[in-house]
């Protein structure tokens, strides 16, 4: 216990508290991006993962991921129903902090990413098979990957794959699944015939003034320690976001001919995914070269690529997906061990080979993410049915599934 420092601990609640917040961030910021009648539900879909991936985590996705390695692909079940996670350090991922800190800040990890997924089936999923999807993404997906990139012997740890905060864990697991969703459940009713604007675009952008606040807990937070590298990461993250909100905004604009303020908000997000792989490994200015990249980037995806072709409803896979891949990436290029001896240099200090590793962990991450949300989609489909009937669609899901409406006229 002499170990434990109360500034670290400190450190460490309040950045799991700050990306709790992201989650129902993550809620405003989809919610005024679909239509009236679907802003209830689409809000439910973040809010509802406070519960569930919570209790998941607790009695056995926090033992998958993050106990005693078998093989290198899953933890154990030592710690299942949090048995010995206690006030005692975890001296293999945080000697200064209470295990129960460092469960806790994962658990809101684990909370965020299959909230975010569901930005790309909004209007038309089934709550009940929504449900049955995120908690079988969570245990099938996320907690295997997690392990092999985070955990002591994960196998993508063991060949040195960097992420600071979550670019494959986190990003690239969700935004793969995402397009993997929105292909199989098919567009909207309407699609491109017939308007889908946002209902509420100020809510888009109070979710993206919370998600950018909150970030700074989970970049920052993983430094795990009130110390040089956390402020390295907090750095990073706001310079990255900011360089890649006026990327996507100038972009949008001379694409088409005006500032797009959703345009902005979206960029800002491009670049807190883009720079989170890389926040505890390079210097500023290779951040703000990031930002630039992940606001260009994405915005190119969503633009030139994505829509029109696929009802990817929120952009989950062009912002997340091609952003988390972009980071992943980039820190191969960039990354230094002047900024955290604990990582290894990059391209442009003369290690060529960690690119080819961050491709690796890229390539692994996504395919292994599309092919298990593929399986899930079809089993789920044969048992419970996954999309609504036209006639719920039609009325909102709101209504037709919660009985709710956001606004009482």
């Amino acid at each position: 216990m002499d170990a434990i420092s109360g500034a670290d601990t400190a450190w460490i609640l309040i950045s799991s508290a700050l990306v709790m917040l992201m989650t129902p961030g993550l809620a405003f910021f989809y919610g005024g991006l679909v239509r009236q009648k679907n802003a209830l539900s689409t809000i439910m879909h973040s809010f509802v993962m406070l519960g569930l991936v919570s209790v998941l985590w607790a009695l056995i996705g926090y033992s998958l991921a993050f106990g005693p390695s078998i093989g290198g692909v899953i933890g154990g079940l030592d710690y299942f129903g949090l048995n010995g996670v206690g006030a005692e350090p975890n001296d293999a991922y945080a000697a200064t902090i209470p295990h129960q800190a460092f469960m806790i800040y994962q658990m809101m990890f684990a909370i965020i990413t299959p909230a975010l997924i569901s930005g790309a089936f909004a209007e038309r999923k089934r709550f009940k098979a929504f449900l049955i999807f995120s908690a079988l993404w969570l245990l099938l997906v996320y907690v295997p990957v997690a392990h092999w990139v985070w955990a002591v012997g994960g196998w993508i740890r063991t060949l040195g794959a960097l992420d600071f905060a979550g670019g494959t864990v986190v990003h690239i697991t969700s935004g793969i699944s995402a397009l993997v969703c929105a292909l199989v459940l098919g567009k909207r009713s309407g699609y491109g015939k017939e308007p889908m604007e946002p209902h509420n675009a100020t809510y888009t952008i109070l979710g993206t003034g919370v998600l950018w606040f909150g970030w700074f807990g989970f970049n920052a937070g993983s430094a795990l320690g009130a110390g040089t590298l956390a402020v390295a990461a907090f750095v990073n993250t706001h310079l990255a976001a900011a360089m890649a909100a006026l990327a996507w905004m100038t972009a949008s604009w001379v694409r088409h001919k005006r500032p797009s303020v959703l345009g902005a908000a979206a960029g800002a997000v491009a670049g807190l995914v883009g720079i989170t792989p890389a926040a505890g490994f390079v210097t500023p200015m290779a951040a703000i070269i990031i930002g630039f990249l992940a606001g260009v980037g994405c915005f190119a995806a969503v633009e030139l690529v994505v829509r029109g072709r696929v009802d990817d409803a929120l952009d989950v896979f062009g912002v997340h997906g091609v952003g988390g891949i972009i980071g992943a990436l980039a820190t191969g290029i960039f990354a230094t061990t002047t900024v955290n001896p604990a990582g290894f240099d990059g391209l442009l200090y003369g290690n060529p080979g960690q690119l080819l590793t961050q491709l690796i962990a890229v390539v692994v991450t996504a395919v292994y993410a599309a092919a298990i949300t593929y399986v899930l989609l079809k089993v789920i489909n044969l048992v419970v049915g996954i999309r609504v009937s036209p006639e719920e669609e039609a009325r909102g899901l709101d209504t037709s599934l919660h009985g709710e409406t956001a606004y009482q006229i």
